[in-house]
């Protein structure tokens, strides 16, 4: 069994930070990803809002931060995460590439976008229904296609469709978007935008395609259908955090509870990002909580030393 220093599982914003300050600490430090790293703001059309930058692709952003963890020496590890045990003082990662005991361990696996669960949804994924519009966007140019939710991710990715698509719904369960004022703004700027207020989505439905959105309006009840070609679901996220069982204590929906040090209640293991309760799920905030996890897990290394 290999033994590391420092595990991070996962490779967004906080475990990519965390891996270079664990390197400036001279820690043996390994991530481990299943995918290709940088988390979900590779999937993000732009982002206006990180310091220094007035905008930036979020796949640039996320290999800046790939690039800058290799840069000093961070070992990666592409497989998935099966589980964590803990043995003592020893962190065991089971992984689909073979077993790694760890002296600390960082969790942070983030969280994945939140299913609609109507009917069609899921026998239409990947024909029509998406989750990424920066993925998925040039499949319709001058199509009409329609996004479910009302927060800032909902309308940013809505606007971003506007380049490709002819019309874009917006299907709110509210009278007015969650988004952030100056999003909103925008959004209602856009002549290409069509809100679709109090209402739900009720079916999707087609052939072999996306066809039409069957909505509910939640007032009246009444129902309505909308013919698109595609359907983007912005509702929310969950944590990533099947690998771990009952391990670690959270919180309703599963987001693990740390103390102001971002330790949890495994010894040893710290938890960092999207994933943590009670985080606020920006780029940034996880970018600062993979820094202070990974000065967390150096004190805890040097005083088992």
């Amino acid at each position: 069994m290999k033994k590391r220093e420092l595990v991070i599982l996962g490779a967004g914003p906080a475990g990519l930070t965390a891996a270079v300050y664990a390197r400036r600490a001279d820690l043996d430090t390994l991530v481990v990803e299943k995918g290709v790293p940088g988390g979900q703001i590779r999937i993000t059309a732009e982002i206006e809002n990180w310091p220094g930058l007035l905008k930036a692709a979020g796949a640039d952003l996320a290999d800046s931060f790939h690039r800058q963890a290799e840069h000093f020496k961070a070992d990666f590890l592409t497989a998935d995460i099966k589980s964590l045990r803990l043995e003592g003082d020893r962190k065991i990662v089971v992984t689909s590439a073979g077993e790694i005991e760890a002296g600390a361990v960082i969790v942070a696996t983030g969280a994945a976008f939140r299913r609609l669960g109507c009917r069609g949804e899921e026998k239409f994924i990947g024909r029509g229904v998406s989750f990424c519009a920066v993925c998925d966007a040039e499949f319709f140019v001058d199509e009409t296609v329609a996004v479910v939710g009302g927060g800032n991710t909902a309308v940013e990715e809505a606007m971003y469709l506007t380049r490709f698509a002819r019309k874009v719904h917006i299907i709110h369960r509210r009278d007015e978007f969650r988004a952030d004022p100056m999003i909103r703004q925008r959004a209602a700027g856009n002549e290409k935008l069509v809100p679709v207020w109090n209402s739900v989505v009720e079916a999707i439905e087609g052939g072999d395609l996306v066809e039409r959105v069957v909505v509910r309006n939640v007032k009246t009840g009444e129902l309505s259908a909308l013919d698109v070609a595609g359907v983007f679901m912005f509702i929310g996220t969950l944590p990533q955090v099947e690998f771990l069982g009952g391990l670690l204590e959270r919180r309703e929906g599963g987001w693990i509870v740390t103390d102001s040090r971002l330790a949890t209640s495994g010894p040893g293991v710290f938890a960092a990002g999207d994933i943590v309760s009670g985080a606020i799920r920006q780029a940034i905030i996880a970018a600062a909580s993979g820094c202070a996890a990974a000065f967390a897990a150096d004190t805890y290394l040097k005083i088992k030393a």
